[in-house]
C-alpha cells in the first residue's frame, strides 16, 4: 500500500476525498501538531476556514506515551473504558495527569489561538489529524466540538487503524485504512515533529 512522502502530500490526497462532498460554511479543524499541516491543504483545497483544536492525550502511569484517555482545554476528560480495564486503571488514579494535560492544553490553545473566539454552531465542522490510530485523542475533540452545536462533524484522516474506525459514531473519512496498521509514522515516508512555529505559521 502506497505511503505519502509528508504531511503535505496526505492533506492534499484527503482534500480531494472531501472536495465533492456538500459542505455549509465549513470550517477545518486541525488537531496540533501534527494534524495542522494537513489540515491546512484541506482547507486551502475546499476554501474553508482553518483554526484548531487542541487535545492532549493522557498517559498510562509509566508509559506516558500510551494513551488511556485525553482532555481538551476546558471539557470534562475522555478515557477508553477498555484500556482502563486491561490495565486494571481508574479515572480517579489518572487524576493528576488529567489535569497537567488540561493545563498543557490551555497553553498551547492560547498560543494558538489567543483569545480569538472560534464560531462553530450551524457550521460544518471537518477534525483534521495526520492519523487515526486509538482514535482517543480524535474523540476527546469531537466531544468538544460536539457541545458547540455544528451542524455536523466529520472527522477525516490521510491513514487510520480500522479496529479504530468501527469504534466512531461519528463520521469518518480516511484515504488509506490498511490492514496492518502498526503506527501512523509507518504510512509517510517523512514523518518529523511539527513545531509551533509551523502551526502558527499556518494559522496566518
Amino acid at each position: 500500500m502506497k505511503r505519502f512522502a509528508n504531511r503535505q502530500e496526505a492533506g492534499r490526497a484527503l482534500a480531494a476525498r472531501l472536495a465533492d462532498l456538500p459542505w455549509r460554511d465549513p470550517l477545518v479543524l486541525g488537531l496540533p501538531r501534527g494534524g495542522v499541516p494537513v489540515a491546512w491543504e484541506v482547507a486551502n483545497h475546499l476554501n474553508a476556514e482553518l483554526d484548531v483544536v487542541v487535545a492532549r492525550k493522557i498517559g498510562a502511569p509509566g508509559h506516558p506515551e500510551y494513551g488511556v484517555g485525553a482532555v481538551t482545554a476546558d471539557s470534562e476528560p475522555i478515557y477508553d473504558p477498555r484500556v482502563l480495564n486491561a490495565l486494571d486503571l481508574t479515572e480517579e488514579q489518572l487524576g493528576r495527569a488529567c489535569d497537567e494535560e488540561r493545563e498543557e492544553a490551555r497553553r498551547r490553545t492560547t498560543l494558538y489561538r489567543g483569545d480569538k473566539p472560534l464560531a462553530v454552531k450551524d457550521r460544518d465542522v471537518i477534525l483534521v489529524d495526520d492519523g487515526l490510530a486509538t482514535g482517543v485523542t480524535a474523540r476527546a475533540a469531537l466531544h468538544w466540538i460536539a457541545q458547540r452545536e455544528p451542524r455536523s462533524v466529520t472527522l477525516a484522516v490521510p491513514v487510520a487503524a480500522r479496529e479504530s474506525l468501527r469504534t466512531f459514531r461519528t463520521p469518518v473519512i480516511a484515504v488509506l485504512a490498511p490492514k496492518h496498521f502498526q503506527a501512523v509514522s509507518r504510512w509517510y515516508e517523512s514523518f518529523a515533529q511539527t513545531t509551533d512555529e509551523e502551526v502558527l505559521s499556518a494559522l496566518s
